[in-house]
């Protein structure tokens, strides 16, 4: 990105940084211990941390957490649901992965939690532990001609609200204000029938909110850097909300 001006480095950070926060699913590549020298493709989710890097919930038993033990040099490659694949946004992060030794205390086991309730119940059946994916180097592409190297630095978005804070905001937002979740859902063309929309998370960027099996993201029209800022976020985006709805809309959700 040597060749980008400043304004244009920015615009494709956070361009880049929006895919991995509207994507909740990847592939990760990591070195084959099987077959030596050729690279092993899986689906994996992820959350983001504090540090706002990806954090994958990997089991034991899985061959992508052998090899990781073996080699920590990964690459996780997002994509954008489109028709066409080409025109699509993509987002290929290299970097080393890490185990987190505390997860708990670091709030990112309850954000991971959030973001994928099923998750609760892994350990269940084997046993599973948090990694972090420490960026080295990203690769975005933004349709055609939008081709960019993203420094660690420009993709990762430190998020000051993971653990108590997010807790708290999410909590309000989950006991106190479901109907301005159903509107954001309605905006984004989701039904929401008798479905209880529920907040997974908050970052300066933004907010995620789960319908059902469905996660969706919704973008803050700017930075919120403390809880006055997502306040003023949140009412910004339920007004957005209510002022795309149509009386069509709201028979739809019904």
């Amino acid at each position: 990105m040597s060749n980008q001006n400043p304004t244009q480095t920015e615009t494709i950070a956070r361009d880049a940084r929006r895919l991995l926060q509207h994507v909740s699913q990847g592939v990760l590549s990591t070195h084959s211990l099987e077959v030596e020298g050729y690279p092993f493709g899986s689906i994996v989710t992820f959350a983001t941390d504090a540090s706002g890097q990806a954090v994958l919930l990997l089991s034991d038993i899985a061959q992508h957490t052998a090899n990781i033990k073996a080699n920590a040099r990964v690459s996780l490659t997002l994509a954008e649901t489109a028709d066409d694949a080409q025109a699509a946004g993509r987002l290929t992060i290299l970097g080393d992965i890490e185990l987190i030794a505390d997860p708990q205390t670091s709030g990112i086991a309850n954000r991971y939690i959030r973001r994928f309730p099923a998750a609760a119940r892994y350990h269940e059946t084997h046993d599973f532990a948090y990694y972090r994916l420490r960026v080295v180097k990203a690769r975005y592409i933004g349709g055609f001609g939008r081709i960019h190297w993203v420094a660690a630095e420009d993709l990762n978005l430190a998020n000051p609200f993971v653990g108590d804070a997010e807790n708290g905001m999410v909590a309000h937002m989950n006991d106190d204000h479901v109907d301005a979740m159903r509107d954001f859902c309605r905006m984004a063309g989701v039904a929401v029938g008798e479905e209880t929309p529920k907040m997974s998370g908050i970052d300066p960027e933004g907010c995620d909110v789960r319908l059902g099996k469905k996660l969706l993201r919704f973008d803050f029209e700017a930075p919120a850097l403390n809880a006055k800022d997502v306040r003023m976020a949140m009412v910004a985006l339920t007004r957005r909300a209510r002022a795309a709805a149509t009386p069509g809309d709201a028979v739809l959700a019904a």
